[in-house]
């Protein structure tokens, strides 16, 4: 069943001048039989959210999936910056061994780098590989908490994109399109599937690191899809949520008051003009009412027992990775259908100690290692894991070569869209194992190649929705999230 707009949004974006006068000669005549129609007689066009047709103000009201999912919800540890796969989730010995030599012309005749100026030299791996787990995964000494759970996630080191900036890199891999405007992730699948909470947001955002990702808010945008789909980002430190709190003055109850005034005011002006950001408007307000008593809760994490605030490594009322990955558990617990963290800093070009692949690298991965492993750990005793799918992963890998740029002499690495590594666990993925692999230097993707649309239709159809039939009409055609491509990783599934 697609997922369409309703007649109603049809009528108000796709109406053209050459199309009214083509319809008028029949319009008339329609308008007349349908007010002789009982509402309900016909359904609207497959896919459609119903409630919205009803000029309901309600747009995250639950929707069936297109299939049986094998999760409900997604976690995804976006490491923006790109980590170095090459240091982290796929050793290269050889590339160790021909360390400090040139790297062969053919590998990067035409190339176009971000950075690298002339002919670069190969840079292998400072830091040593272990086989982890009982599938023996090769995983780095800078990954100690990551190898206690190799038996529970899925790394794929094929992955490749188009883009070798971080902006558009980022909003590629969040909305399947390097140009600002498109629906993120989180947003098509609220949209498909509504939110199982009404008194949270369906998406929501979490940050953390030296500041937000380049490609700014735009990677968590609704696009041209009703601004109620967008993700909300809250916040550990200071209110939770901007501008929820009531102002010096107002009541809870004068609150409901104005709330109840301006949701009839909305509700008739729908009822005229059928703008679905009308009923956006109206969901939003109730929404933000129901959050005064949801979220202070839910970000109280000083409530969790010692032993979990240890297994995360969190400290309440500070800012930090560990701190979001323990308010995500907490969140898909309370049916949040998407929760995306982000941790900038992971851009380490070796200009200086704080970016370079000992001292730089190694504060990221002890920033964010614990607790990334933790809340694996903790959705598995919980019983969630089976039914969320969590990602880890930047928008691009990292070059083989050494940047050297201006002459530095601290390690670092260029951008490098042709291959990278994530890892996935839950959610119906198969736990201890690889998916896809590169050449002895890490240069190109030599089998089971993994492109982005192919990532995003995967999780999608971990979450029930066939990614070809997730569509939204816009400007005359129907778009998804992955646009013209994608095919589902049978490899990568349990």
């Amino acid at each position: 069943m697609d997922r369409r707009e309703t007649e109603q949004e049809e009528a108000l974006k796709a109406i053209t001048r050459r199309h009214f006068f083509q319809q008028a000669s029949y319009g008339i005549g329609a308008t007349a039989l349908a007010t002789l129609l009982n509402d309900g007689l016909f359904p609207g066009p497959a896919g459609a959210d119903q409630n919205a047709a009803k000029g309901s103000a309600d747009p995250l009201a639950v929707k069936p999936p297109h299939f049986a999912p094998k999760a409900k919800n997604i976690i995804y540890l976006f490491m923006a910056g790109a980590p170095s796969q090459i240091d982290l989730l796929d050793p290269k010995p050889k590339l160790v061994q021909y360390n400090g030599q040139n790297i062969p012309e053919e590998f990067i005749k035409g190339e176009r780098f971000a950075f690298i100026k002339g002919t670069p030299r190969l840079l292998g791996s400072p830091h040593a590989f272990t086989p982890q787990g009982k599938s023996g995964i090769p995983i780095s000494a800078l990954l100690p908490h990551l190898g206690t759970i190799a038996d529970d996630i899925c790394v794929v080191r094929s992955l490749y994109t188009e883009q070798f900036n971080h902006a558009p890199a980022q909003i590629f891999l969040n909305s399947g399109h390097q140009l600002i405007g498109r629906p993120s992730m989180g947003s098509w699948l609220t949209y498909g599937l509504g939110s199982a909470n009404r008194d949270l947001p369906g998406f929501v955002v979490l940050i953390s690191g030296d500041r937000n990702p380049d490609g700014g808010k735009s990677c968590w945008g609704s696009g041209f899809l009703p601004t109620t789909y967008q993700g909300v980002e809250f916040r550990s430190q200071g209110d939770p949520v901007l501008f929820v709190s009531n102002p010096e003055g107002m009541d809870t109850e004068v609150r409901r008051q104005s709330l109840d005034a301006l949701r009839d005011l909305n509700t008739r002006h729908l009822a005229d003009v059928g703008d679905p950001e009308i009923a956006t408007r109206i969901a939003a307000y109730e929404l933000a009412y129901r959050m005064q008593t949801s979220v202070p809760d839910l970000m109280d994490i000083a409530r969790e027992p010692k032993a979990v605030q240890d297994l995360y490594g969190t400290t309440p009322g500070k800012a930090s990775f560990a701190n979001n990955c323990l308010l995500a558990r907490r969140l898909v617990e309370r049916g949040t259908r998407f929760v995306q963290l982000y941790h900038r800093g992971w851009d380490h070009h070796g200009e200086a100690q704080f970016d370079d692949l000992t001292t730089g690298l190694g504060r990221l991965c002890r920033e964010t290692d614990q607790a990334a492993a933790a809340l694996i750990q903790d959705l598995k005793q919980r019983g969630l894991l089976e039914t969320t799918l969590v990602v880890w992963g930047g928008e691009f890998g990292r070059t083989p070569m050494n940047e050297e740029r201006g002459g530095s002499k601290f390690l670092g690495r260029d951008h490098h869209p042709k291959a990278f590594s994530i890892w996935m666990a839950g959610g119906g993925i198969k736990g201890g194992t690889i998916v896809g692999s590169t050449d002895e230097l890490g240069y190109n993707v030599v089998a089971d190649p993994v492109h982005v649309h192919d990532l995003h239709a995967t999780m999608l159809h971990q979450m029930g929705l066939d990614h070809t039939r997730l569509t939204y009409k816009f400007q005359g055609r129907n778009f998804r999230l992955t646009d013209v491509s994608g095919t589902v990783i049978k490899k990568m599934l349990a």
